[in-house]
């Protein structure tokens, strides 16, 4: 089954065309890393598969389903529990624990209860579970990146979205989050979709799509 279907896929910003019918297909499962130089697409790109953006043309099927067509509350709904995210910058809740900041999705199903102890499992995997009382401001940038990680897992998503999620880090930091995200992919067959302008993380996934001026460039399987 794929976990996600695009096809001719257009997306423009004022007289600035984006993304000129872009097609493709990511398995479940894989490891997707999209590509390119700055301006290329590839951020447009990430927003409108996974619906945090509106497009101009065209049809994306998350899990089967046409995220472009659902009612809003649906596709928050959808994105919520079905999606997990991380950005370049954490987006932590500054007055919230770290363990409240990992329940946030979950609070939004009134789950937080119920997925406390998933929460404290993941502080505990990703070697924070130092953090579980600290406000952001408290912890190191690594370390708060870890958090984001955790709360994009705590839902369980079928896929998660990642969006150059060290771009902020140091190596040592950036190598810690990249291995998560490649053991997430194994372990759990948790689909990631990962935008990048470093080579040797792209070269972790299963599949790189390089982006040029709002186009394919290439689609190459990293595979052994």
């Amino acid at each position: 089954m794929l976990a996600i279907e695009a096809s001719n896929v257009v997306k423009s910003f004022g007289d600035f065309t984006a993304l000129k019918s872009i097609s493709l297909n990511i398995r479940k499962g894989e490891f997707v890393a999209i590509t390119g130089k700055s301006g290329s697409g590839k951020s447009t790109l990430f927003y409108s598969l996974s619906g945090l953006d509106v497009i101009d043309s065209g049809h994306v099927l998350v899990l089967g389903n046409n995220i472009h067509n659902l009612p809003q509350e649906d596709l928050h709904d959808f994105r919520n529990t079905k999606m997990g995210f991380v950005f370049q910058f954490h987006y932590l809740v500054s007055e919230l624990t770290g363990l409240e900041n990992i329940l946030l999705p979950a609070k939004k199903k009134n789950l937080h209860k119920e997925k406390r102890e998933y929460a404290l499992y993941l502080l505990d995997y990703f070697a924070i579970a130092h953090c579980k009382d600290k406000l952001p401001s408290q912890m190191s940038g690594g370390e708060r990146q870890r958090v984001a990680v955790a709360r994009s897992l705590i839902m369980n998503p079928e896929i998660i979205f990642a969006d150059e999620p060290t771009g902020n880090l140091d190596s040592i930091n950036s190598e810690i989050v990249m291995n998560i995200f490649r053991e997430i992919n194994l372990k759990n067959k948790t689909t990631v979709i990962l935008i990048t302008h470093d080579d040797e993380y792209a070269h972790l996934a299963d599949k790189e799509i390089r982006l040029k001026d709002g186009e394919i460039e290439s689609d190459i399987s990293h595979k052994k």
